[in-house]
């Protein structure tokens, strides 16, 4: 089953942008995944393409409209389509690495791209959309956070990764933040790697990598440790 992406956007031309290189784009390439970018434009009725109007009961800026959306969403995913309607969105549920499991397992996603103040409320309802979020911040639109959903997922693809097991030891995996890294040379400015990763000694090894691990996880994610320790 190869996994499908369909990203609904006003900005096609961000596409695949840093998901055609490195890891990503050689899968793609290989045909392990697919990436199609459509213009929500082509689906509007008017001669300037207009795909958003004023908000009901005044306000600034500009909201998406629901009939341009809805004949978008159906034309990249008919009905009997497996795939998730997503909606990037700041007020979505924040993106966890288990939903990036979720999803990776499946057959792929369809992802709308919003703009602009936001999207009509009756067109989220009526297609279900699933509302996440990457962070509490905010975009000048769903592009870049469709990029790192996509990312996420396409590197947990099978044959993606060179080292299967790297993605096994890495954070959020087991509920902790990952353990420092190091690599040669043994001494960098006067910091020399920690003497028991040179010992040979896996099970001392495991042991300070786990060590460390919590000790980063309770100073810069409490809310992780909180979690973990349930």
């Amino acid at each position: 089953m190869m996994f499908r992406a369909t990203v609904l956007t006003l900005y096609p031309e961000m596409f695949p942008g840093a998901l055609g290189v490195s890891l990503a784009g050689r899968a793609m390439e290989r045909g392990d995944w697919a990436l199609e970018a459509v213009q929500i434009r082509d689906f509007a009725t008017d001669k300037h393409r207009t795909v958003d109007d004023t908000p009901a009961g005044g306000g600034a800026g500009m909201v998406m409209r629901a009939d341009i959306l809805a004949k978008a969403i159906d034309f990249a995913s008919p009905e009997g389509d497996p795939r998730p309607r997503i909606l990037m969105s700041p007020r979505g549920k924040p993106l966890t690495q288990e939903r990036v499991r979720e999803l990776a397992a499946g057959p792929g996603a369809v992802i709308l791209c919003g703009r602009f103040e936001g999207v009509d409320q009756r067109v989220i309802d009526a297609r279900e959309l699933e509302e996440i979020s990457i962070g509490d911040f905010i975009l000048s639109g769903g592009e870049p956070a469709a990029l790192v959903l996509l990312d996420a997922v396409v590197r947990l693809l099978p044959g993606v990764m060179g080292n299967e097991v790297s993605g096994d030891e890495e954070s959020f995996e087991g509920g902790l933040l990952e353990h420092p890294h190091y690599t040669r040379p043994q001494e960098f400015e006067g910091r020399a790697i920690p003497e028991v990763l040179t010992s040979g000694n896996h099970g001392k090894i495991a042991k300070w990598r786990r060590a460390e691990a919590e000790k980063l996880t309770k100073e810069r994610r409490p809310d992780l440790w909180a979690q973990h320790k349930r």
